[in-house]
Order: C-alpha cells, then sequence, then structure tokens
C-alpha cells in the first residue's frame, strides 16, 4: 500500500512522531484531551501531541478524497462522545454524493415527513404537493373529510398530475385527461375503447401512508414504520398543551436555498447563533440562560424550550388565551422531528420549517406560519392587514438572515482547510441530531 507523507507544521513545537501512514489512515481530525490538542488519524493512533493554544497546521501533501466510511466513522465518534467532547461533523458530510445516496435509501423513503399543517386543507378537496424521496405526491382532504396522500403521478404515461396547492372536486391529467376521484379511483378515460382489457375500475391512484398528529400531517413511503403517534408519545404532552390543532394557517411558500438540508436543520436547532445572526429581529428577545433541553435523548426527536422577554412583539400568550398559564404564557417549545420537520411553537403563533434536499448543494424548503386562534380572532380590518403584513414581513427577514449564515455554511465547507469544531451547550440538539444521522448511517 502506498504511504502518504503527513507534515505538521507548528510554531515552536515538533510533533512526537513523525514518518509515513498508510493510505487508508490518512484522514485527520482534532480531539481534545485535557490541556493539549491531539492530532489523531483515522485509526485513532497518535501522530503528535501539540500543547494548547500553539497554532497547527496538518497537511496531506498528496490530495486523498475522503471515503464514505470514513466520514460516518467522524460522524459516530462524535455521536458517541459526551457533549462537552463533542464536535461539529466533518465538511464531506454535507457534500458527499454517497452520503446523499445512503440518506435517501435510509431516511427519505424510510421515516415520517411532514407536509404541513392539517388545517391547511380546511376543506373537501384542498389539496397540497410534496414528493417523499423520489416519489411526487399529493395530499388531499377527501369527501369523507380524511386526509389522504396519493401518487401524483398519471397511470396512463407518467404525467405529474397537480402542482402546488389549490382546490378541486376531482384530479385530471393535464396531458390526456383521465380524470380521478379524490379517492384516487380512475373515473374517466377517453378513447380507450379499443384497448383490449382496459377497464376504469382496476386503476387507482398508488396510496401513501398519511397520519396526523396534533395538526401536522405525516407521510412515509414505509408501510412497516412506527405510527408517527408512538415515535412522538414523549413529545405529545409539550405540544398539546398549546392546542397547536386549533391554529390558524396564515402563510405558506416554498423555496430552493443554495445549501445542505443537514446544514438548515442543526441551524434550526440550535439558539446559539441567534443574538449575532438574528440581532436585527429576534435575537435580543430570547436569552440564552432560559435554554431548556429534555433530560433524555430521543431516536425520533428532540427539542427545546425558551422563555420570551416580556417586550417581545411575538411569543408571548393573548390575553384571551386560558389554557396556557405561568411561565408557560411566555415560553417557546421548538421541536425537531427528524429528519427534517421543525418548528417554533409559541403561545401566539407557530412558524415551520419541512426539508427535502435536492442532490447535496441545495434543499427545498416549505415555510408556513400560522397564528392562535385567539389572536386571530382579535384581528379585524385594516388592522389585521396591517398585522399580516408586519407579520410576514419579520418572518422574510428572519429567513434572510438564516439563508445568509447556512448558505455560507456550505460554501464554507467546500475550502480544504475546513475542519470540525467543537460543540456548546447550547448546542445539545445538534448533537442529538448527529446520533440519529449515526444510528441511521453507519
Amino acid at each position: 500500500m502506498r504511504p502518504v507523507r503527513l507534515s505538521v507544521r507548528t510554531s515552536g513545537f515538533q510533533p512526537e512522531k513523525r514518518g509515513s501512514i498508510p493510505l487508508r489512515d490518512a484522514i485527520v481530525f482534532f480531539h481534545t484531551t485535557g490541556d493539549a490538542n491531539a492530532i489523531r488519524l483515522g485509526n485513532h493512533q497518535s501522530c503528535g501531541i501539540v500543547p494548547k493554544n500553539v497554532a497547527t497546521v496538518a497537511k496531506i501533501q498528496d490530495e486523498i478524497p475522503m471515503k464514505k466510511n470514513d466520514i460516518i466513522q467522524q460522524l459516530v465518534a462524535s455521536a458517541n462522545a459526551p457533549l462537552p467532547r463533542a464536535t461539529s461533523a466533518h465538511p464531506l458530510l454535507y457534500r458527499d454524493a454517497e452520503i446523499a445516496q445512503l440518506e435517501h435509501e435510509r431516511i427519505w423513503t424510510q421515516d415520517w415527513l411532514c407536509v404541513g399543517l392539517a388545517a391547511e386543507l380546511k376543506e373537501t378537496g384542498d389539496y397540497i404537493t410534496f414528493s417523499v424521496g423520489n416519489e411526487p405526491i399529493f395530499t388531499v382532504r377527501d369527501a369523507d373529510q380524511v386526509i389522504r396522500s396519493f401518487s401524483n403521478i398519471c397511470r396512463h404515461r407518467m404525467m405529474i398530475l397537480l402542482e402546488g396547492s389549490g382546490n378541486t372536486n376531482r384530479v385530471v391529467c393535464p396531458y390526456h385527461a383521465w380524470t380521478y376521484a379524490l379517492d384516487g379511483q380512475l373515473i374517466g378515460a377517453g378513447h380507450m375503447e379499443r384497448t383490449e382489457g382496459f377497464d376504469k375500475s382496476d386503476i387507482c391512484l398508488p396510496e401513501v401512508r398519511t397520519e396526523v398528529w396534533n395538526g401536522w400531517i405525516y407521510v412515509t413511503l414505509n408501510q412497516d414504520a412506527p405510527t408517527v403517534r408512538d415515535c412522538l408519545s414523549d413529545l405529545n404532552p409539550i405540544v398539546a398543551a398549546y392546542k397547536l390543532d386549533e391554529y390558524v394557517p396564515v402563510l405558506k411558500e416554498d423555496h430552493i436555498w443554495d445549501t445542505n438540508w443537514k446544514l438548515l436543520a442543526e441551524n434550526f436547532m440550535e439558539s446559539y447563533h441567534l443574538p449575532t445572526a438574528h440581532k436585527a429581529t429576534l435575537g435580543g428577545w430570547l436569552p440564552l440562560d432560559k435554554s431548556g433541553f429534555p433530560d433524555v435523548v430521543n431516536g425520533a426527536f428532540t427539542y427545546q424550550t425558551f422563555e420570551k422577554t416580556d417586550d417581545a412583539t411575538y411569543g408571548v400568550a393573548h390575553a384571551d388565551n386560558t389554557h396556557l398559564h405561568g411561565v408557560w404564557r411566555k415560553t417557546s417549545v421548538m421541536p425537531t422531528v427528524f429528519p427534517s420537520h421543525m418548528y417554533v411553537l409559541a403561545p401566539d403563533h407557530c412558524w415551520y420549517l419541512s426539508l427535502r434536499p435536492n442532490g447535496t448543494g441545495q434543499v427545498h424548503v416549505r415555510f408556513g406560519v400560522a397564528i392562535a386562534p385567539e389572536v386571530d380572532a382579535a384581528l379585524t380590518g385594516l388592522e389585521r392587514h396591517k398585522w399580516m403584513s408586519e407579520l410576514t414581513h419579520f418572518f422574510d427577514h428572519v429567513n434572510k438572515e438564516d439563508r445568509f449564515v447556512v448558505e455560507g455554511i456550505f460554501a464554507g465547507s467546500g475550502a480544504s482547510l475546513a475542519a470540525p469544531g467543537q460543540l456548546s451547550w447550547l448546542e445539545r440538539e445538534i448533537h442529538d441530531f448527529q446520533k440519529y444521522l449515526a444510528a441511521k448511517l453507519r
């Protein structure tokens, strides 16, 4: 096996060991032990011990691509470490095509994904389109008021049936007008009388497993996945207290951002960045020392709680809210349901993100806002228009702040000198996310 030379340049210090290492071991990362930083190889052999505060640069003289298993090994090592010794993931976790394919096979086609709020499909025939893995689907409220999801591909020539969201009493293919009822059954197909054996009653759009939990719509391609209710049972008492299923949707948008989906998910999970990245919007309302985390790690979700200051524009219970009491009247819950559904549930509003990857360098972002029913009831006429305009402007600003950060991180992750850094206690949820990813990808 061809050896690779590893050079370590230091300021006034020579490493204890130097020499050649085999190609399979040419992975370098930094690990803190006590008062020293140890440069370690992929096989955990120490190459050199460098005292703390000494500037150190490790360089592989022959460029060797890091392999998928090595990227996952680093992720597993951080996930298994206690939080005070955990690091961010290797930059290639966000860029490697093999990792993305593994995620498709083990995450996107297996786990529950959030379409949006059930209240966004209020009337019979209301629908919204989505995708699960590579499968286009639509979710609709049928004639029996049941929310169901179906393949969004015509059974004739594979044309996409619906786009965006809207209302319809039947689904008509824009190509040859094959027509389906809201239960997916084919009910119309012209000029098929000369086709042998053709029978409309034999043709139906494949149905996708769908569940509604606390007002959220979840879908999965995995027929054997545990129910959403079971997966999120420990989260239920916290979310149910807010009566989210009664919130009124006021905004829903779809965007494409130029970043990896995991970077946006991780950004949402931590409040550490709020005072800096969101100093112009909500950063001043969230005292970091008021952040709280669950006592145990759950494989299906994580969350954080935080109290808003009394002068916060949003995030405090309306006077007519009678079901939240004490500190909960100004406490928000920030759950992340793995892999990609995250939301801020506040006493007066809720805003959410549902993410889907578009390759390694783009993410499809579904963003929505709903307001508590007592807030909705108090808004009328011009006051409502003004309030909604200000709310929309506010969240546009918040999203621009987040987009700047996560697209910047993705750009930085492509640099040759990019490397994992240690996590803060405020990034506890990222560590939980690492545990989820490690379990899925290892």
